[in-house]
């Protein structure tokens, strides 16, 4: 299972600040998690999630979430990305 460890973190593309890094799982969904000025957590450190589907697009109907998770420790990052694999 991957990990908050396994994640690869790049400067974010939109030129605000912060980082991101995306992530597919071998059964089809993916992640993107990102931490800046402008996301949910980002200022405290924290950290947020959403659901991608097999062509890389967030979506919201999973049991997972049905929206972006925000305000998230590494290890609530690692417990949704384990969640998403099991999918």
């Amino acid at each position: 299972m991957k990990t908050f460890n396994d994640l690869e973190f790049k400067p974010h593309p939109s030129g605000i600040g912060g980082i991101v890094s995306r992530i597919k799982f071998d059964n089809g969904y993916g992640a993107s998690i990102v931490q800046g000025p402008h996301t949910y957590g980002g200022e405290d450190g924290l950290y947020e999630l959403a659901v991608l589907n097999s062509n890389g697009d967030l979506i919201y109907d999973t049991p997972i979430t049905s929206d972006v998770e925000g305000y998230l420790s590494e290890a609530q990052v690692t417990d949704l990305l384990i969640k998403i694999q099991q999918l």
